[in-house]
């Protein structure tokens, strides 16, 4: 599911911030981006991410800011600085040029004056990129229940439909049984001319009714989309049962695809595969 959480932690002229955004993925997948100094607490961040979230394409941004007064400090390479002056006054008595006096130039030069990044305090980091992080989390996980709760209304509608398709399914198939009886006793009596054995025709046409009888596959495929409204119902991840879950709904509908001939239970099928696919749409967004 989509989603975006920042926040900001600010402790002792210290400040961490966090910014995280997901899109959809079928497994949980964690993009870091951290400054050098927060190398060492690359897996602490993945890991509380994941603690947190199942599924999604996670992006995560860390900014830091150091304002303590001992954050930097500056220090001069005099032996650096004496070679520049050294050089300078060669450059000059070569060039016949008077005496430079202006020394306090070589402060400007390369690497005389190097601004050097105190030792940071790793605990206080951790403990500071932590509390930052989980308010990040926290706001991404509220937008992605939001967006949770209108998938969830999406997914039963969807269910719905499967499921009153399947009704008709059944409603549906013992007229067929009907209709074949009366086609095969007119063809036969086509054929032949003869009074037909109303018991052979019965035999013959239940015969038909067990092979193509598709009760069991209705009542499963009723059972997968009771399960899956127990799963939309639950507040644990459900994205990966609901992929199983669709898969045996079109299993069982393939089969009854499979098993009949009539138009009208064709058009139902037709009309459960294409709710079926939207099932299996939906689910890329699901947790």
């Amino acid at each position: 599911m989509t989603g975006y959480g920042r926040a900001t932690k600010t402790v002792d002229g210290r400040t961490v911030t966090v910014e995280l955004k997901s899109v959809n993925h079928r497994f949980l997948d964690i993009s870091l981006r951290m400054p050098r100094s927060f190398a060492f607490l690359e897996e602490t961040a993945r890991k509380a991410i994941s603690s947190r979230i199942n599924r999604g394409h996670i992006e995560a941004s860390v900014t830091y800011l150091n304002e303590r007064s001992d954050a930097r400090s500056v220090q001069a390479d005099v032996n650096l600085a004496q070679a520049y002056g050294i050089a300078i006054e060669q450059i000059n008595a070569s060039l016949g040029i008077d005496k430079d006096n202006g020394k306090s130039d070589i402060s400007h030069f390369p690497d005389v004056l190097v601004v050097k990044e105190a030792e940071e305090d790793e605990n206080a980091l951790k403990e500071l990129l932590l509390e930052a992080l989980n308010d990040a989390l926290d706001r991404l996980i509220s937008m992605r229940s939001t967006e949770g709760n209108s998938m969830q209304r999406a997914l039963t509608d969807i269910l719905s439909e499967i499921e009153a398709k399947s009704y008709v399914i059944d409603e549906r198939y013992p007229q067929t049984v009907l209709e074949y009886q009366k086609r095969l006793t007119e063809r036969l009596t086509e054929l032949t001319g003869a009074q037909l054995d109303p018991a052979r025709i019965a035999q013959e046409c239940a015969i038909m009714a067990d092979k193509a009888a598709i009760d069991e596959e209705t009542v499963r495929l009723r059972t997968h989309i009771v399960h899956a409204r127990e799963k939309c119902a639950s507040n644990e991840p459900i994205g990966r049962s609901l992929d199983f879950l669709v898969q045996e709904m079109n299993r069982e509908v393939n089969t009854i695809s499979s098993k009949s001939q009539d138009i009208a239970i064709t058009n139902a099928v037709l009309d459960c595969k294409s709710a079926i696919e939207k099932l299996r749409e939906q689910l890329q967004n699901i947790e």
